[in-house]
């Protein structure tokens, strides 16, 4: 037994040596110092834990848990960064689903509203909509006047306007959408066929075609006629045949468009980057995609850990959405900074979301999250057309909505609004109208009975009953569920767009 010992010994005492020399680096005949911030110590205390290193190799613990701190961070931010394609993915299943690609408009001929899970959608204008497909031949759009409408793409990227804020200026045309990848050589000869036509190349098969009436005299008689009348999807080849649509009436139906906000996202963003060409992606986003198992022409399958990380990135990415949305900490977000609550949701006035060359992602992640619709025309100062949004979801003293209590808000005389100027209540869960007993949650100034006060402003409340003899000026909350609410003006003027016009808050009645 001591003859063994003895031997353990020598041997520890002959390894020695070597474990110093690990340890504290012999100065050789080359050895300068090393310069500061250059070598990482071999224990570091962070937010993931105590990470260890041998010389700066990382120990078998310390790898495995910065792998799967490499793989939540990528999941949150492929999440943050790829909510515009999923948002788009939610509507366009939600649209298949009431009849195929290139035949169906789903309309709202007496308004859309809370059965509706659109995102913040309005009470007062006449939604059209439709799903398009291209394939291996241009396809064609005849759009209808006196509208408001654009197409986006399958990554909901901007491809053109129509109507009002297009090129036909409101009298309706023909656009031809050319698939992905289609003959140069045959654009010109296009133009020269169809000299009446605007012909746009797209990096998507997929497209989203969206348009807005306007009620007539209160009624939508005339937006929905001239709609069935003129619009129309069909292929080139086609053109001289010009096949009807199936218009169909969604008013009060129920019907989801909104994408998932857990795991299932991934799926959603996984089924586009399948279906699309991998051309019309960034390759940075689709670098960060694959990461984490979203890869073009490769099964989503993400083992058990892999699968534990996206779910717990989703969880993370669904919580910073929400909190950049309900608390934005940057000044530039609100309309009035330090004086009211309202903020901009479209923030940077470009709808590439780089106004100076870089992008503003968490502005990008916040829209997509909260709403739907690219086109320039809605970061362009156009005094006395279109409309101008502002959001809030907090009250004056900066506490959430609380549907169990009632606000009052003040909108000063005259409101900078050449039509009109409108509210709507949206649950902070789905983005979409707040379902109450009320069909439309939302009050506008067209309304008749609206009462004003003696100097021409009007206040508006919010509570689960209104207040003794103010009805009329009144928007119904839950109690137990909070809310956010979206204030829209039509015609915006110019005190608006110079801030000289400031709404009031929302503020809680005692």
């Amino acid at each position: 037994m001591m003859k063994k010992v003895q031997t353990f010994i020598t041997v520890m005492l002959l390894s020695m040596p070597a474990l110093v020399a690990w340890a504290q680096p012999q100065t050789m005949k080359m050895t300068t110092e090393l310069p500061a911030g250059i070598a990482t110590p071999d224990r570091l205390d962070t937010p993931i834990g105590v990470l260890n290193l041998v010389d700066g190799i990382p120990d078998e613990e310390t790898t495995q848990k910065i792998y799967d701190n490499l793989d939540l961070q990528r999941g949150v931010q492929a999440y943050m960064n790829s909510l515009q394609i999923a948002s788009l993915e939610g509507m366009r299943s939600a649209y298949l689903k009431e009849g195929p690609a290139n035949s169906t408009v789903l309309y709202f001929p007496d308004l859309m509203d809370s059965r509706a899970l659109w995102l913040t959608a309005n009470t007062v204008s006449i939604y059209f909509a439709a799903w398009l497909e291209t394939s291996d031949e241009p396809m064609v759009i005849e759009t209808p006047p006196n509208v408001l409408g654009f197409i986006d793409n399958a990554w909901f990227e901007y491809v053109t306007d129509f109507g009002n804020a297009g090129p036909d200026k409101g009298k309706g045309g023909t656009f031809i959408i050319l698939p992905p990848g289609y003959d140069q050589g045959k654009i010109s000869a296009l133009q020269q066929q169809l000299k009446d036509a605007w012909v746009l190349p797209s990096t998507t098969f997929g497209h989203w075609v969206v348009w807005r009436g306007t009620l007539v005299d209160g009624s939508s008689e005339t937006a929905v006629r001239e709609s069935k009348e003129t619009f129309r999807i069909y292929p080139l080849s086609r053109r001289n045949q010009k096949p009807k649509m199936n218009f169909v009436n969604m008013s009060g139906v129920y019907h989801n468009t909104i994408h998932r906000m857990d795991y299932g996202i991934f799926e959603e963003i996984n089924a586009v980057i399948q279906r699309e060409p991998i051309e019309a992606g960034d390759p940075e986003l689709l670098g960060m995609l694959a990461a984490i198992g979203i890869e073009k022409g490769q099964k989503f399958a993400p083992d058990k850990r892999m699968k534990t990380i996206l779910e717990e990135a989703a969880k993370i990415g669904a919580v910073t959405l929400r909190t950049l949305s309900a608390s934005p900490r940057y000044d530039s977000w609100y309309l009035y900074p330090g004086k009211r609550q309202w903020f901009n949701n479209f923030v940077g006035g470009d709808h590439e979301f780089a106004p100076n060359g870089s992008r503003m992602l968490d502005s990008r992640s916040v829209f997509f999250y909260y709403a739907t619709g690219i086109t320039p025309a809605m970061t362009v100062k156009m005094v006395g057309v279109g409309s101008q949004y502002a959001a809030a979801f907090k009250d004056a003293d900066g506490n959430p909505f609380d549907g169990s209590r009632t606000y009052k808000i003040n909108m000063p005389a005259p409101v900078p609004a050449k039509d009109f100027w409108s509210f709507t209540l949206y649950d902070n869960q789905t983005r979409s109208m707040l379902q109450t007993d009320q069909r439309f949650p939302g009050i506008d100034s067209n309304k008749k009975t609206l009462r004003k006060n003696a100097d021409g402003s009007v206040d508006v409340y919010v509570g689960p009953r209104p207040p003794a003899d103010m009805e009329s000026n009144w928007i119904q909350s839950v109690p137990g569920k909070g809310w956010n609410v979206l204030l829209r003006l039509y015609g915006p003027l110019d005190p608006w767009f110079d801030k000289t016009w400031i709404p009031g808050d929302f503020e809680l009645v005692e």
